[in-house]
């Protein structure tokens, strides 16, 4: 649980330390706000592409070793983030980062069903997403203060290095059997100790039969998860509160800067405290919540997002009133995220609860795709 939720922390380090830097990018290489708003949002055509396949390739191959694979990848291509001179090989290389998340994603949260009973797994995921917030927190904050020590290049250097030492320690997590733990919560005993874990040929019969059966498994599986209600309203529940907090990750630096006065460094230091002094409490009582109501109410891993957002973006809209005192604009946003937050861990395990464990890996990658496009990628 602790060392997917370091994979989920890493990326999110890497992908946000452009939110750390982005004043100090702009002004050296003279870039104007959509073009800032493009490279924050430039991983979403290959996160696009690639998410739902390989969430179908979570379904069929060993995820701790796909895991692993990709964050020895992701890590160079954010250390070689450095070495780009202009807007358009930025923008290419912040494209290429968007394999990331993914193929991690689909495959550690198809994990994490797998080793944890669902009872359990509000908390799992919580203890996962909180660990997402602190790297949101420490890619801001370490873009902001690597940049202006050492300069903006600098920053990607330093976060792209500790990824490496994660990759490590991926590879030695045992592969769990596919619904394991749903069956645990059945009552069925299973012996586990001599499982080994089976990856199917990537090409067996050539590259253009591997497409067209992958094509053929993937309409299939999405017209079966298409048809679970409950994962119809987790994509909107998951686009609706990406949305919010990718907003207010992308913007609000600059609202700071240029509507409060607050000196650049500083503003990307109070997001940073504001992301994870807020967002992990708010992530751990969500996840309790999720847990102790799951049997008590009905469609409590739903109804329990659809409050959080209600409130939590209210108390957003509040903070943005013109004139009102600073400390009570952080205070209100604090708030806001920490509600807000509450929503992550009841919405993923509603989706693992709801989505067979054979498909779980496209589940989580049609969850992703959603998050994404219309959630992370629209709010930059």
């Amino acid at each position: 649980m602790w060392l997917l939720g370091l994979v989920i922390m890493v990326d999110q380090i890497d992908q946000n330390v452009l939110r750390g830097v982005a004043s100090d990018l702009q002004k050296d290489l003279n870039l104007s706000d959509l073009q800032i708003g493009l490279l924050l949002s430039a991983f979403v055509l290959v996160n696009g592409l690639i998410s739902v396949p390989a969430g179908y390739l979570a379904d069929r191959f060993i995820r701790t070793r796909t895991v692993g694979h990709t964050v020895v990848a992701w890590s160079g291509i954010t250390a070689l983030t450095a070495a780009m001179p202009n807007f358009a090989s930025l923008l290419a290389v912040r494209g290429a980062l968007g394999f990331g998340q993914a193929i991690t994603e689909p495959c550690c949260a198809s994990l994490l069903a797998d080793y944890y009973p669902a009872e359990q797994r509000g908390e799992a995921f919580s203890i996962q997403q909180v660990l997402t917030f602190v790297g949101i927190g420490l890619g801001v904050g370490i873009g902001g203060a690597a940049a202006t020590a050492f300069g903006w290049r600098s920053a990607f250097i330093i976060v792209g290095l500790p990824s490496f030492l994660v990759a490590i320690f991926v590879y030695r997590l045992k592969e769990p059997k596919r619904g394991a733990a749903d069956r645990a919560s059945a009552g069925v005993v299973e012996n586990n100790d001599d499982y080994v874990p089976q990856s199917l040929p990537l090409f067996e019969h050539g590259f253009r039969r591997f497409f067209s059966d992958m094509i053929d498994g993937l309409k299939g599986d999405m017209r079966t998860i298409w048809q679970i209600t409950t994962m119809r309203y987790a994509l909107v529940g998951v686009s609706t509160l990406l949305f919010t907090i990718t907003a207010m990750a992308a913007a609000l630096p600059q609202f700071y800067e240029k509507q409060l006065g607050v000196k650049s460094g500083a503003a990307e230091g109070i997001l940073a405290a504001l992301i994870i002094g807020a967002g992990v409490p708010g992530v751990m009582l969500g996840g309790r919540l999720a847990d102790r109501f799951a049997n008590k109410i009905k469609g409590a891993r739903m109804a329990i997002p659809a409050y959080c957002l209600l409130v939590g973006n209210a108390l957003f809209a509040l903070s943005y009133i013109p004139d009102i005192p600073n400390g009570l604009v952080f205070l209100l946003e604090g708030l806001g995220l920490f509600v807000t937050v509450m929503a992550v861990p009841a919405l993923r395990a509603g989706l693992s609860d709801a989505v067979p464990a054979h498909l779980r890996g496209a589940g989580f990658g049609a969850f992703n795709l959603f998050s994404v496009v219309f959630g992370q990628a629209a709010a930059s």
